[in-house]
C-alpha cells in the first residue's frame, strides 16, 4: 500500500509533489485544492489574537497539554499553543504543500507535522486537546470524522470544532472558489448533536464573529 503521511522530517525537505495517495475523490481534490493556496495562504490571513486565545480558552488549551491540530493548514495556531507551554504539538493536513510550510515555519522540539488523511493515519499520541480550526466544512462525513478523532484522545480530553468568522459570513466564503470542496456548515445546535454520541458538550457559540462547539469525551465511549 502507499504510504500515507509524512514525519516532520520528511515534509521539511520534500515538496512531495509527486506523491501518490490513496484518498478519496473528494480526499484528492480538497487535497490538490489546498496544494494551490497554500504558498499565499499567509499572506491572506487576517489574524485576531483576542479571537484565537478566546478559542483556545474554550478548546481548553492550557500548559502541559498535548494538542492534535486537524486540518493545521500553514500552522496557523502553531504560536498561541507554544505560547500555552504546551508539552506536544501534532499538526496533521492532508495538503502536502500545506504541510510543508506548516513544518518550516517554527523550530520547536514540541512541534510535529504530519501530511496525511487524519482519518488514516495511526494515533501517534493520546491528546488532552482535539483542535478542528476553520477546516469543518472540508471534511465529507462528519460522523466519521469525530468518531475517528475519539482515538486520539485521553479519558478526559476535549474536541473543539471552531471558526474565527461568523456561520453566515462563513457560508458565504464556501460558496464561492470553495464550493467544490465544501459541505455546508452546521448550525452549533446542530453541531453538538453530531458530537453528542461521543461527547458531553458544554459550549455552543455562534456570533457573527465566531462560531465554537466544544465537548469532553464522554465516560461511555469505548476506543480501541
Amino acid at each position: 500500500m502507499a504510504k500515507q503521511f509524512l514525519t516532520a522530517d520528511e515534509v521539511k525537505v520534500s515538496i512531495t509533489a509527486g506523491l501518490k495517495r490513496p484518498f478519496s475523490s473528494w480526499k484528492e481534490e480538497v487535497a490538490t485544492y489546498f496544494d494551490r493556496l497554500a504558498p499565499e495562504w499567509d499572506a491572506r490571513m487576517v489574524i485576531d489574537e483576542a479571537k484565537i486565545n478566546f478559542i483556545l480558552d474554550a478548546a481548553a488549551v492550557t500548559a502541559n497539554a498535548v494538542v492534535l491540530d486537524v486540518a493545521c493548514g500553514t500552522g496557523v495556531l502553531f504560536p498561541y499553543y507554544l505560547r500555552r507551554n504546551v508539552d506536544h504539538v501534532i499538526g496533521v493536513d492532508i495538503s502536502a504543500e500545506m504541510a510543508r510550510i506548516a513544518a518550516t515555519k517554527v523550530d520547536d522540539p514540541r512541534l510535529e507535522v504530519i501530511c496525511g488523511d487524519i482519518q488514516m493515519v495511526p494515533v501517534q499520541w493520546r491528546c488532552d486537546c482535539v483542535v478542528i480550526y476553520n477546516a469543518f466544512p472540508h471534511f465529507e462525513d462528519p460522523p466519521q470524522l469525530i468518531a475517528g478523532l475519539t482515538r486520539w484522545l485521553k479519558a478526559d480530553g476535549r474536541l473543539t470544532v471552531a471558526h474565527g468568522m461568523g456561520l453566515e459570513a462563513l457560508r458565504r466564503h464556501h460558496v464561492k472558489s470553495a464550493k467544490r470542496v465544501s459541505c455546508e456548515m452546521l448550525p452549533a445546535n446542530e453541531m453538538a448533536e453530531v458530537l453528542a454520541p461521543w461527547f458531553e458538550v458544554d459550549t455552543k457559540i455562534s456570533d457573527q464573529e465566531k462560531y465554537i462547539v466544544s465537548g469532553k469525551l464522554g465516560q461511555w465511549v469505548f476506543r480501541l
